[in-house]
């Protein structure tokens, strides 16, 4: 698939610039077009372990992928060429994903390094003493490496294996390009098989995994995200999750299935209502919040906090059934509720939305009033923050959410879920050819190989959201969120390994193209090895991500070095 572009050849350079900032743009938009459609379908608790495990990473890959694809098209003397910008592409992103924004993560997650044993100080309000970095911090902050992190450097290690399939009969191939292609047919398709073998068997991996640590942590940080930015309310975006968690619990136990409350007229005395799992899941996502709200820091909410934190998460509820909830949980009389108790009433708010607190009308909401936002939602911007910090203040909720029911609000979530995920893949599908002999032409104007090209401008197109993503779970600073970031970043290098590379096998086998890229294989294979010998330590300091940052541009220093031994 592909549109009337214009041919990079007959625009002069300013042309040329403009038409690569512009494909670029167009695939960066894409880019975060599939990303955020992927991080939607989060919220919707039947796809969300099938998304989490599949969609997202394959969709991640779905960019990269096209520009390799697209590079090996067309007349076959032609796609020997500009096949080097699909290796380019192919060895920019594994390589930079792996790389600079690793790096930034560990600089934007770091914490001190404390105790005997100079481990992560993820514990108090006081993680990284100093922001400042000089010659002690370097030793002496970092980040945890956890057992998810190294379970994902084995995998990306293993998936590398196809690489070797194809580069060590390549060694021993000379001559032109249908000599060579000759030579690697069968070894193509061997790499192809095992390529998809690997993938099959990853995606497989991913689904068994889709219940672990760092699937779970990374479904709860988009329904924080979701939250603070206003796309969902709080039953909106929990309802079903609670639903389906104790749906579990009674099949798992064997239960009848009971109603936990008395709908509408009554509020259960017994605050151990909701299960242990639902607990686990409100206390994840809420728990900040509660911090957040908590002004006094004495451990309890006001009825004014707890009206407010309703408001600003887009409950509306009426003043009444507020005094109802919160009065059943303040039992002593004090005017306050602790965390428990808190995790209760949001429990009675999320579960009986459609009856115990009467979501009202729009037309009977003053919607003044619940756009005010007093000094105590101010302050507690940050609730999704545990350092707090300068952020923006929230958006308002969407006006075609404010009114619906948490089932429609899942439809609408769905609608507009696939809408993204479909404009992202088309855009990707329809402008990565343009792209491709965009990098081609700016390649032969300037008088380099078109590989350090795409090298380095492609991965800025294609993996910017990733790139952001990392970075925004790595400042959270804690143990959870850098295990989100960097199993993101091995698993989009395991993508590249398996669904990207059994591209490039399947052009080398079926359009009779050959693999003469050792230099950049080499590359690719060395900065994996090394990044995941690192990734299984205990814990990185900065002094080695500093090091890790610099592989990128030595990564490329060392393809021309190779390259100039007359390796390719």
């Amino acid at each position: 698939m592909t549109i009337p572009a214009i041919d990079p050849a007959e625009v002069g350079a300013t042309g040329l610039a403009w038409l690569l900032i512009s494909y670029g743009y167009v695939l960066y938009y894409a880019s975060n077009l599939i990303s955020e459609g992927s991080d939607l379908l989060l919220l919707v608790p039947s796809l969300a372990g099938l998304v989490g495990s599949v969609v997202l990473p394959l969709l991640g890959a779905v960019p990269d992928g096209a520009i390799m694809l697209f590079s090996g098209l067309g007349d076959v003397d032609k796609a020997q060429e500009t096949l080097s910008v699909g290796v380019g592409a192919l060895a920019g992103s594994t390589i930079m994903l792996l790389t600079v924004p690793w790096g930034l993560s560990v600089y934007n997650g770091r914490v001190d390094f404390s105790g005997p044993d100079m481990q992560p100080n993820y514990k108090g309000s006081r993680k990284l003493k100093d922001d400042s970095l000089n010659c002690s911090s370097f030793a002496s902050t970092g980040v945890s490496l956890t057992a998810p992190i190294n379970h994902g450097a084995k995998m990306m290690m293993v998936t590398t294996l196809p690489y070797f399939l194809i580069q060590i009969p390549a060694f021993f191939l000379s001559g032109d390009r249908e000599a060579v292609s000759e030579g690697e047919h069968a070894w193509a398709m061997a790499g192809f098989i095992l390529c998809m073998g690997f993938f099959i068997t990853y995606m497989l991996t991913q689904v068994k995994m889709s219940n672990d640590t760092a699937h779970k942590l990374k479904r709860m940080a988009v329904i924080k995200e979701s939250l603070k930015r206003g796309a969902v309310s709080l039953s909106g975006a929990l309802t079903e999750q609670v639903q389906q968690i104790e749906r579990e619990s009674v099949v798992v136990r064997g239960e009848s299935e009971v109603s936990h409350l008395v709908p509408i007229n009554g509020i259960t005395d017994d605050c151990s209502s909701p299960s242990e799992e639902v607990k686990t899941l409100l206390k994840g996502i809420l728990g900040e919040a509660f911090h957040g709200y908590d002004q006094d820091k004495n451990g309890h909410l006001s009825k004014q906090e707890f009206s407010q934190f309703l408001s600003d998460f887009h409950e509306s509820v009426t003043p009444e059934h507020v005094d109802h909830v919160f009065s059943h949980f303040d039992s002593d009389g004090s005017g306050t509720i602790d965390y428990d108790e808190f995790i209760c009433a949001c429990y009675i708010i999320i579960t009986e939305g459609k009856g115990f607190s009467h979501r009202v009308d729009e037309a009977t909401v003053d919607a003044t009033t619940r756009s005010k936002r007093s000094s105590v939602a101010i302050q507690a911007d940050n609730i999704f923050s545990e350092e707090g910090g300068d952020e923006e203040e929230e958006e308002e909720v969407p006006e075609d959410l404010v009114s619906l029911t948490p089932e429609q609000q899942q439809r609408a979530i769905k609608k507009r879920a696939f809408l993204m995920l479909f404009m992202g893949t088309s855009l990707v599908l329809l402008f990565s050819d343009p792209m491709v002999e965009v990098l081609s032409e700016v390649a032969d104007r300037i008088g380099i190989p078109a590989f350090y090209v795409s090298f380095i401008l492609a991965p800025l197109a294609s993996n910017a959201s990733e790139v952001i993503a990392s970075q925004y779970y790595a400042a959270k600073k804690t143990r959870k969120t850098i295990t989100v970031a960097l199993t993101a970043l091995e698993g989009a290098a395991s993508m590249n390994n398996t669904f990207c590379l059994s591209i490039f096998m399947a052009l080398i086998y079926f359009r009779g193209l050959a693999w003469q890229y050792s230099a950049e294989t080499i590359s690719i294979i060395l900065v994996q090895f090394f990044m995941g010998t690192l990734a299984l330590r205990e814990k990185m300091s900065m002094l080695t991500a500093s090091f890790v940052l610099a592989l990128f541009p030595l990564s490329v220093l060392f393809v021309a070095l190779l390259e100039y031994l007359g390796m390719n």
